[in-house]
């Protein structure tokens, strides 16, 4: 286990706001305790239905589109809208491997409007204590596209919508 993740606090049924650490130039690693078991997040994460509800980022954001076929080769397509119709973006992706419910391998470009350089995003839903610890690693090619991605405040948009997937969709 990586030293950073060994750090994590015993959480005991609480969530944790996520925490991002640069591993290398081109890698990043964002980690978040969530209070349910693996099988719903990972169900949470894999539903379009649930996923449009809370995978929103920030207030004033909307998910417009949400499309997976969660197998390998499969595709995901997810689009973003602003409340007042001012911006737009959206996010496609192709499945490269799936372990339900523990990983999720993908590759993805983001259209800002301009395409982004592929972004290689594996994720694991770990069971720790009476929860899970989501693991997300992001590897890209070039230091300069890592800079760019961590520039945007994703974290923060990510964050906010795992705040809302607490607080609706992981309770029992």
């Amino acid at each position: 286990m990586p030293a950073s993740m060994r750090c994590l606090p015993n959480l005991k049924g609480r969530s944790m706001p996520l925490t991002l650490d640069r591993t290398s130039p081109t890698t990043a690693r964002v980690t978040r305790f969530f209070a349910a078991p693996p099988e719903r997040v990972y169900a949470a994460h894999t539903d379009p239905e649930v996923l449009r509800q809370w995978l929103t980022g920030p207030e004033g954001w909307q998910m417009t589109r949400c499309e997976i076929d969660l197998r390998p080769g499969g595709h995901m397509r997810y689009d973003w809208q602003a409340l007042d119709g001012s911006y737009g973006f959206h996010m496609i992706a192709e499945v490269l491997e799936v372990e339900e419910p523990s990983r999720i391998l993908h590759v993805e470009r983001m259209y800002l409007p301009d395409e982004t350089p592929p972004n290689r995003v594996e994720t694991h839903f770990q069971p720790q204590d009476s929860g899970t610890l989501l693991v997300m690693t992001m590897q890209v090619d070039e230091a300069e596209t890592m800079d760019a991605m961590l520039a945007t405040g994703m974290t923060d948009g990510m964050e906010a919508s795992y705040a809302k997937l607490d607080a609706g969709f992981l309770q029992e």
